[in-house]
């Protein structure tokens, strides 16, 4: 090959083959973040169905009914505050780890479902009167957000019971 057919293949990969590289590049690291962020956001949603587990195996607490445990013994209000304790720190990780203020399509439908956690446990008077307690040396963004959540449930007109079939009770 002639010195001239060099110089001239050198520049066709210089000037086409190193943008395409670089376009490369970054699709493979966004490509790497978005499955990074789906792990972590699956890793959270195995982390509350282990917390619910942890729910059910204290039935007596009434966790998962729509009145708090009338008169618990002070065993039970002992459980009960480790069970919150438990999932304060979830709703905090999960804070921390998927919540933006500007989201995507994708990152605001898996930061709804957390929203809707939080605002199903801020329903329970005796989780929004624990608040303080639970809060406490909790990252303060979080804080905040819990803390309005709490106020937007408390103030919210009272949510209807679902039924087993997932129709509301009239």
């Amino acid at each position: 090959m002639s010195a001239q057919l060099w110089e001239v293949a050198s520049w066709v990969v210089t000037v086409l083959g190193l943008p395409v590289a670089i376009v490369i590049f970054i699709w493979q690291e966004r490509k790497e973040r978005d499955n990074e962020e789906e792990e972590q956001y699956q890793l959270l949603s195995n982390a509350y169905i282990d917390f619910l587990k942890v729910v059910l195996a204290h039935p007596d607490l009434q966790l998962r009914a729509n009145e708090p445990l009338q008169n618990p013994t002070a065993e039970q209000r002992e459980r009960m505050l480790v069970i919150f304790d438990m999932l304060m720190s979830l709703f905090e990780r999960a804070y921390l780890v998927a919540y933006k203020d500007d989201m995507g399509d994708v990152d605001r439908r898996r930061w709804n479902s957390w929203d809707d956690y939080m605002r199903e446990w801020c329903r329970r008077e005796d989780f929004r009167n624990l608040l303080p307690q639970l809060l406490r040396g909790e990252d303060p963004e979080f804080q905040t957000y819990l803390r309005r959540i709490a106020d937007e449930e408390r103030d919210a007109p009272e949510s209807q019971p679902f039924t087993l079939t997932g129709v509301k009770h009239g």
